[in-house]
């Protein structure tokens, strides 16, 4: 049985913890919350330490010092975090949900959630390339996170 299956979030040591994260890339892009309804809006604007090309950080051991607001994801703040990807490997294991086939875990291969046409690789922009008040343009409902 993979560990995955087994073990919590809690459980899951430091090199299973983060072989989950499957590199959509999209926790890294800008949301904005509806002041009115508290809906949450994924853009496709993204973090000015996100790597488009490879939807990795290109300075993730010190992410929190260059961008403060960085919500470092921990097994006890993962079902508390109703923005995160609905399909976040943290999320649909707290959800008790399996792994989608093209998760790298699944599949064996990093690049199968790109081939899948889930991540956000080169179709972002960065956030210092964007004015605030024009963040509102840049609304995206990403492949996988279309509403039920």
């Amino acid at each position: 049985m993979p560990f995955w299956t087994k073990l919590t979030l809690a459980q899951m040591n430091q090199d299973q913890w983060e072989s989950l994260c499957d590199g959509c890339g999209k926790c890294c892009l800008i949301r904005l919350e509806d002041d009115d309804n508290g809906e949450i809006h994924t853009t496709d604007v993204h973090c000015r330490l996100f790597d488009s090309a490879t939807c990795r950080c290109i300075n993730y051991p010190e992410r929190k010092k260059h961008v403060p607001d960085c919500i470092k994801l921990t097994p006890d703040k993962v079902g508390q975090l109703h923005w995160l990807p609905r399909t976040c490997a943290y999320r649909l294991i707290e959800e008790g949900k399996p792994l989608f086939d093209w998760h790298p875990l699944i599949s064996g291969d990093p690049n199968s959630v790109h081939e899948a046409g889930i991540s956000v690789a080169n179709q972002t922009i960065n956030e210092d390339k964007v004015r605030l008040r024009h963040l509102v343009r840049h609304i995206k409902v990403w492949p996988g996170e279309e509403s039920d």
